[in-house]
């Protein structure tokens, strides 16, 4: 069926439609006038001898009423009238009354009624005497009329309709005919290089965007699984091999001096970390962070340098040292205070120093200098993570105008106008619009970084292309959902399921028949552990079959100890679980295992893996690796992911059971629902998340962040090219 045909198809039927409803309308309506015109003829005859048929009626002069019936229906429409009495029966009938209608219902019937031979209309009129109801006089009315209107009507109507519709297809085809034509010459002589008109201008750019993202789409999807030997080869294809700087305030690995004189390294307990070292392992370069180990600086060369992983020696790590009043102001006021519960809606009141601003304005500097010393070349890529470092992208610009500067924020963007309680908002946004693309998890985030641009900058915004033109430069705002290495290392290396299971059990005291939950964080109020642990109570309030049986192991790392939030969230989050231990307690039985100290990974999957259920419970998350690790722990494919609707991860991992943190009825039913659920729902629900997983993995993530710097580096080189010729001819002329 040609599309012709189809367009006429569908605009015949949406006015057969239209004439169908129109029909009904009319008819109502009809209806509506005739009735009404009916019952006004009824009441101009009946009160022309009103006060003669009250005479009669009253003297009991039956055949002088009859008369008067007989008189009141010689009107040319009245059939028959009748005078009912308050009983229903009869007092006088005129000749012509049908038999098979009784006086009883003819009383009651008004309106229009069918009878043998065609419709009719009754009309019933009350008669009252000196101080009393007489009765009903009752007309009967022809109105066999309305149905030959009616059809006359209808007639008219559908030729009307039929002759629009003709009168609309036809217009329509002309139209289209003259628009295709001139659109059809238009774009052949655009397709043979004559002058673009106006109209080909959006369809040109679409066209670029389209192959361009075509482009990116196949190097990103075209070439197998993302694994760090597919990273490396992207990095030395796109990006000529070149080392990666990567700019954070957490080191990923921290050389700690024991009690015995010994010294430890310690993977810290960060989201950031999960995902960053797999692709430094994979890439290579320089990792920039603050060292704040205790044998960080005997560890590290004279530059601060030194080589990781411990017997692997991949990458380099370039540690910053900083004091502790800059510590105290960058780190734990500016940042932590101020930005983080800015960032996160954790129901936590930011808190803005303009000295904890000097220290972070002064840490910035020192961190973009330590980059400058670190980088060989004048374009250079640089991986900007995070919070703490708002200001590094324009300091580096500054110095390196042809660098290739990515940033990434890994925690929640507050709307505009949440934003703008910060007191130093425009020299924030100005920094990492120094950026050359700035990433974030979810599409919501760049959103609401793009509104708080718009609010508090004098800047050229492209919705379309989520782009910001300010000073002379343009940014990309873009999605990057981050994720984990896959296959997992700590996943692999770990034990079998059973032997975990059966380890952590003898640890926490556990029967073999015991049911066992897991959560896994530091210990912050984003986290949720509170409203966490009041499930784990409101569980066993609801679900008694789990007392003496369920435990729930929280595995939690002390965290930025130095603040007072923190602390009053150690005492509260030790206080709740004694009171539910205490509750619900009985021998050697506790509900609730706080376990606050920091676990490596290899202690933190063995717990993964021996769980029946893992509870991620956060206020806000950007994304949250802790739920990826956990379905990543799980190779065999048992255990129930319990997850907050208010995490990133909750976008991706739709088979987990999403559930409001907040709503403690809702929690407590997912676990107990994740301790019910079959194991062939299981296995299905993390095959499918696994799956997941394995596509959008850490070397995914960052191969899409790195091919789009790459283009983003091609396309300025050329412009920069094409500048640099243009200012040779103006020279020469």
């Amino acid at each position: 069926m040609s599309p012709l045909v189809r367009f006429l198809f569908v605009l015949v039927l949406a006015l057969g439609l239209l004439t169908w409803g129109a029909l009904d309308i009319v008819s109502s309506t009809f209806r509506g006038w005739f009735d009404k015109d009916l019952r006004l003829r009824a009441e101009l005859a009946v009160n022309s001898s009103r006060r003669a048929l009250t005479a009669a009626w009253e003297s009991g002069n039956v055949e002088a009423l009859g008369r008067l019936l007989a008189e009141v229906a010689r009107d040319e429409r009245i059939m028959a009238s009748a005078a009912c009495d308050v009983e229903g029966r009869a007092v006088a009938l005129t000749v012509d009354w049908p038999s098979e209608l009784s006086c009883r219902v003819a009383a009651r019937t008004v309106g229009v009624a069918a009878m043998r031979g065609g419709s009719i209309h009754l009309s019933a009129l009350m008669l009252d005497g000196e101080g009393a109801r007489l009765g009903t006089i009752v007309l009967v009315q022809d109105v066999s009329f309305l149905a030959r209107r009616e059809a006359r009507a209808r007639e008219f109507l559908l030729i009307a309709f039929g002759l629009l519709a003709a009168a609309a297809a036809a217009v329509t085809l002309v139209a289209a005919r003259l628009s295709w034509r001139g659109w059809s010459n238009e774009l052949r002589r655009f397709l043979k290089g004559g002058a673009q008109s106006r109209e080909f201008q959006p369809l040109l750019r679409d066209v670029r965007e389209l192959v361009e993202k075509l482009t990116v789409e196949k190097e990103i999807d075209g070439h197998g699984a993302w694994t760090p030997e597919r990273l490396k080869q992207t990095l030395q294809r796109h990006l000529q091999g070149e080392r990666v700087v990567v700019v954070a305030n957490r080191e990923p690995y921290i050389h700690q001096r024991q009690g015995d004189g010994s010294v430890a390294v310690l993977h810290p307990a960060s989201g950031l970390v999960t995902a960053l070292e797999p692709v430094m392992r994979a890439c290579g370069g320089t990792w920039v962070a603050h060292g704040g180990g205790s044998a960080d600086r005997e560890t590290a060369d004279r530059h601060g340098r030194v080589r990781v992983p411990p017997g692997e020696e991949s990458y380099a790590v370039r540690r910053v040292w900083l004091t502790a009043e800059q510590e105290s102001g960058y780190y734990y006021g500016f940042s932590n205070e101020g930005l983080w519960p800015l960032s996160h809606a954790a129901h936590v009141r930011p808190t803005f120093r303009i000295d904890d601003w000097h220290h972070y304005k002064a840490v910035n500097q020192r961190f973009a200098d330590a980059v400058l010393d670190e980088v060989d070349s004048d374009d250079p890529i640089v991986l900007i993570q995070d919070y703490h470092f708002a200001l590094a992208p324009r300091l580096i610009r500054e110095r390196l105008p042809k660098a290739t500067l990515i940033t990434f924020w890994h925690v929640p963007w507050p709307n505009g106008e949440r934003f703008g309680i910060c007191p130093w908002k425009v020299e924030l946004l100005e920094g990492m619009l120094g950026s050359s693309i700035v990433g974030f998890h979810t599409d919501q985030h760049c959103n609401n970084f793009v509104d708080a641009v718009d609010r508090y900058l004098e800047a050229r915004i492209d919705r379309d292309l989520r782009a910001v033109a300010f000073r002379g430069r343009t940014t990309a705002i873009r999605p990057y959902p981050i994720s984990i290495d896959w296959p997992n290392r700590w996943a692999r290396a770990a034990a079998p399921v059973d032997v975990c299971r059966r380890e952590v059990f003898d640890e926490l005291g556990l029967a073999p028949d015991a049911y066992l939950g897991v959560g896994v964080d530091r210990l912050d109020y984003t986290k949720g552990v509170e409203e966490r642990l009041l499930a784990v109570e409101r569980l066993l309030e609801r679900f008694p079959q789990y007392r003496g049986r369920f435990t729930f192991a929280q595995l939690a790392a002390p965290s930025r100890t130095a603040i007072e939030r923190y602390q009053r969230l150690n005492e509260s989050v030790e206080a709740l679980a004694e009171r539910i231990n205490r509750r619900f307690g009985e021998g050697r039985y506790r509900p609730i295992a706080l376990l606050r100290a920091h676990h490596e990974p290899p202690a933190v999957f063995r717990y993964f893996r021996a769980a029946d259920v893992c509870y991620v419970s956060s206020l806000h998350d950007g994304m949250n690796l802790v739920a990826k690790e956990f379905v990543a722990a799980r190779d065999d494919e048992r255990g129930v992911l319990v997850l907050s609707s208010f995490t990133g991860a909750a976008r991706e991992l739709t088979e987990a059971l999403i559930v409001n943190p907040y709503d403690l009825e809702q929690a407590s039913s997912a676990l107990a629902t994740a301790l019910a659920m079959p194991g062939l729902e299981q296995a299905d629900r993390l095959r499918s998340m696994r799956a997941y997983l394995a596509e959008f993995n850490v070397y995914r993530w960052a191969g899409r962040m790195l091919v789009d710097a790459a283009r983003l580096r091609s396309r300025e080189r050329l412009t920069g090219r094409l500048t640099d010729q243009l200012l040779g001819l103006e020279r020469s002329a």
